[in-house]
């Protein structure tokens, strides 16, 4: 009676339900271990701050923070410049229309 399947931890209150949401951590950035191409092409919105933003790099909904892009600057390597800034985060999907399961820290 010993079941091995691993259980996901409770991020939030909605995906402990089974609702449709985002994953806590999701990059833009191919190089990074949170990239998910799949996810991102459904469209991610995010508000920071009770305020809907587009220009989201990186986020992590348990953790309460964002990455946005610092300007036009670039690194050497070439990648853009990105400042962390601390809050409230959500995450929903933008395909599901109207009131789609919205996750957040909770």
């Amino acid at each position: 009676m010993n079941d091995e399947t691993p259980k996901p931890a409770p991020e939030t209150t909605l995906a402990s339900t089974g609702a449709d949401v985002p994953p806590d951590h999701l990059s833009v950035n191919p190089r990074s271990p949170f990239f998910d191409s799949e996810k991102l092409q459904r469209g991610v919105g995010i508000r920071f701050k009770d305020r809907v933003r587009t220009d989201i790099e990186e986020y992590s909904v348990s953790e309460g923070w964002v990455r946005v892009q610092a300007g036009k600057s670039l690194d050497r390597k070439g990648q853009p410049l990105t400042i962390k800034l601390t809050g409230p985060v959500e995450a929903w999907y933008e395909d599901l229309g109207e009131n789609p399961p919205v996750v957040r820290k909770g």
